[in-house]
């Protein structure tokens, strides 16, 4: 089942990239307590996500926090250190990234796509969503192929 405005996330492990190394975190904790503008994309260093939706979301960061965001999320089913090494190359420090290297967090959210034909495998689909106290408070989930509605210019138009 496909998560909804007013659900709260599930409660599953990701991994934050940090400098120091991959960092497990659970989702019921990192977010609490805050406003998310949370973005998945299906592959870190794909050609739509990187040239559009992450650079999206680090040119908007400063209208985004000025809305009341306090912290940018990008996820994928990637590792942490793909994740890390993607927004050392193209992203910046007003993005934090959390993998979701198995997919379950994807999973959970019911956002999964099949990838397989490109050699990608399961993976989580393009979307984004406003999180505050955990709880979703805003979802644009993409027909496949399409980017339009998980922008962060989308978001910006939303809040």
């Amino acid at each position: 089942m496909t998560i909804s405005v007013g659900d709260t996330l599930p409660d599953v492990a990701l991994v934050k990239a940090t400098a120091e190394g991959p960092q497990q975190v659970q989702a019921s904790d990192y977010f609490a307590g805050k406003k998310v503008a949370l973005f998945s994309v299906p592959g870190a260093f794909t050609p739509t996500c990187s040239a559009k939706h992450l650079p999206g979301f680090v040119e908007k960061a400063a209208d985004l926090k000025a809305k009341g965001v306090d912290e940018i999320v990008g996820t994928a089913v990637n590792d942490a250190f793909v994740m890390g090494a993607w927004n050392s190359a193209a992203g910046s420090d007003d993005i934090t990234m959390l993998a979701d290297g198995n997919g379950d967090f994807a999973e959970a959210v019911g956002l999964t796509m099949d990838g397989s034909g490109f050699g990608m495998g399961k993976r989580g689909q393009r979307f984004s969503m406003v999180v505050n106290d955990g709880v979703v408070e805003q979802l644009n989930v993409e027909a496949p192929g399409d980017f339009k509605v998980s922008s962060a210019e989308h978001m910006l138009d939303q809040m």
